[in-house]
């Protein structure tokens, strides 16, 4: 066990020193600060929940309102910002705007962190409540 901790902790001062880690070189920082970014963007329970209905297929803002549970003008200022940041795209149909999540990747992510076992509310959330994926988030 002793010598868990020391390569543990000899790879927390490679880190630190910005060496290579297990043969991982280390991140530079812009990309660091993108990924927080985009991460800290999703931190807002509504923009999770419009991410994640989109992983799904298109939708245009009135219905997501709807399925989010707030208003259209608030919901249209979420996508701005999730378009803003690549993780949603547009199309124009008649009237309407249709948004979706354009990247697989980003869709798999989404899903994975949701649709966790752990946090749909069987254990964590308390007894009675629905799954998070069908909850509306405000």
């Amino acid at each position: 066990m002793a010598f868990l901790g020391a390569l543990r902790w000899e790879g927390s001062i490679r880190r630190i020193m910005g060496e290579s880690v297990y043969g991982r070189d280390p991140l530079p920082s812009d990309t660091l600060r993108a990924a927080s970014d985009a991460f800290g963007l999703l931190a807002a329970p509504a923009r999770l929940h419009i991410l994640w209905l989109l992983c799904d297929g298109e939708l245009d803002v009135g219905s997501l309102a709807a399925l989010v549970g707030g208003t259209v003008q608030a919901t249209s200022q979420h996508l701005a910002k999730l378009r803003a940041a690549g993780m949603v795209c547009a199309r124009r149909d008649g009237r309407h705007q249709m948004y979706r999540v354009d990247d697989p990747d980003i869709a798999a992510v989404v899903r994975r962190v949701v649709d966790r076992p752990d946090t749909n509310g069987a254990d964590t959330n308390g007894a009675g409540q629905q799954p998070q994926s069908q909850q509306a988030v405000k």
